[in-house]
């Protein structure tokens, strides 16, 4: 059987697609994100990429299970009903299925991201 490898490059230095205003923002400032190399395999329903977002605080709003490694800056996510939970490069973190919560994003954060 041929496996065909989704692979994510050089996550600190990819390039970036055009900024958006975070969808559920909370006050100002209006966090920024955007996307680079984002990928979908539809044979295993899984997307990945990498993800940045300028300070600003937001609510989650995904369904999807998300394992992510924050390649750098910091903030805190909150979940819904939890505890602050605090995320800095070299973090890696898993968001279990329907897991809202609260961005706060500190200094603008990279990640790569796994959604499945």
């Amino acid at each position: 059987m041929n496996q065909v490898l989704t692979v994510v490059r050089n996550a600190p230095l990819a390039s970036l697609g055009a900024p958006a205003p975070a969808r559920l923002p909370i006050g100002e400032p209006v966090a920024q994100a955007a996307t680079a190399q984002d990928q979908t395999d539809e044979a295993v329903g899984a997307s990945i990429g990498v993800w940045e977002s300028s300070p600003g605080v937001f609510r989650r709003h995904l369904k999807n299970r998300e394992f992510s490694h924050i390649v750098s800056g910091w903030c805190t996510f909150t979940p819904d009903g939890g505890e602050p939970v605090e995320l800095r490069a070299g973090d890696a973190v898993l968001f279990p299925e329907n897991c809202e919560g609260v961005w706060d994003i500190r200094e603008t954060l990279r990640k790569t991201y796994v959604l499945f």
